[in-house]
């Protein structure tokens, strides 16, 4: 999109009583938000337009909101941030058919056509570590079966979400609420680097926005809408990811949650959807069998789910094999394995870090240490 059709489209969505959906009301009438800037009164009255709203379209916005869509035109431009508009052929097929999909999208990265598969992945921010763990485990291996992660780049669930994506050599796309030119929270700034050579980070709102917490309901609408399905992990009764699933419903989207601890506070919100009958999820593969009939077959690929605890004994050795199997998504100290195991220290430990460089268990600090 050059700077002059982006310069039409801010324009037009400033201002004052033209909401999204009256914006692609009125460019579905006038071809352009140009067409819409320049249509005579009577033109626009004819559309639906108020004898009030028509004044205001062809009054235009004020001096000072002109100069500001400038200045925001040529940060896009300096910082090379993509813009797609509901009207592009690029622009996600999923989140076009929302009842509100946003008009503009900003994005780094690259969007491509196989993120018509994707899966959005949400939680609470101060997940347990077991919960980052089993999450990271699935969008793993969701990852590398060609299925795209959609998340929200916050931190626990999400970023965990993020990084199986990336462990699994697969895509994944960050939904933020504020501006693409920022980064939200700060310290997921590397994380966002590794998430733009993977997939995308993308915005409706404009350059320069700053993270604001009414931008974050708004923001989950997209999460779910360019998802076939959303799993919730590790919510609290107060989770904007229950947010994401009651939108996710309305758009007729799946909503599956993983089960927590029923003592555990920030479960409670998660197995609450499972009371209201959301799917129950022990791993990447009961996903798959729900929602692969639901994919378009343009993007129907052979599903290769991660490989599964049986198929990963059948590669390591007797002892490797004795740890692996007493390890789960549980972290344990050296000293539970070893009285578990019958092993002696000096055999787990060296066994255990032979296991962690071929990527079958993780080290917590502790140490502690569990099944990847």
């Amino acid at each position: 999109m050059d700077s002059s059709q982006l310069t039409s489209w801010l324009l037009l969505q400033s201002i004052d009583g033209v909401g999204d959906r009256t914006v692609l009301k009125l460019v579905q009438a006038f071809g352009t938000p140009a067409g819409v800037l320049a249509s005579p009164l009577e033109n626009l009255k004819r559309v639906g337009c108020s004898a009030e709203l028509a004044e205001v379209i062809r009054r235009g916005p004020a001096l000072n909101v002109r100069h500001r869509i400038d200045r925001q035109v040529k940060l896009v431009e300096r910082l090379d941030i993509h813009v797609i508009t509901l009207t592009d052929p690029l622009y996600p097929k999923r989140l076009k058919a929302i009842p509100d999909p946003p008009p503009l999208l900003y994005y780094t990265g690259a969007l491509h056509e196989q993120d018509g598969m994707a899966l959005a992945i949400v939680g609470g921010r101060s997940a347990t570590t077991a919960g980052k763990a089993i999450t990271e485990e699935i969008a793993r291996e969701l990852a590398r079966g060609g299925w795209t992660i959609v998340s929200g780049m916050a931190r626990g669930i999400d970023a965990a979400a993020h990084r199986g994506a990336l462990a699994g050599q697969g895509r994944t796309i960050a939904v933020l609420g504020c501006g693409v030119d920022q980064t939200y929270p700060p310290e997921h700034d590397q994380l966002r680097m590794q998430i733009e050579a993977q997939g995308a980070v993308l915005a409706e709102l404009p350059v320069g926005s700053s993270p604001q917490s009414h931008h974050f309901p708004r923001r989950n609408r997209i999460i779910s809408g360019l998802s076939v399905g959303v799993l919730v992990a590790e919510a609290a009764m107060n989770s904007g990811s229950l947010i994401t699933a009651k939108l996710a419903l309305e758009q007729g989207r799946d909503v599956f949650a993983l089960p927590g601890s029923v003592k555990e506070a920030r479960c409670r919100g998660s197995n609450g959807l499972i009371k209201e009958g959301a799917r129950l999820i022990e791993c990447a593969a009961d996903m798959v069998e729900e929602l692969l009939p639901q994919v378009e077959p343009a993007l129907r690929v052979r599903m290769m789910i991660g490989e599964t605890a049986s198929s990963v004994l059948g590669e390591l050795g007797p002892e490797e094999q004795r740890i692996y199997e007493v390890l789960s998504h549980e972290a344990q100290s050296v000293d539970v394995v070893i009285e578990r195991t019958g092993l002696s220290a000096s055999q787990v430990t060296a066994t255990m870090l032979a296991l962690e460089l071929r990527g079958y268990v993780r080290q917590l600090p502790g140490p502690q240490y569990l099944r990847r």
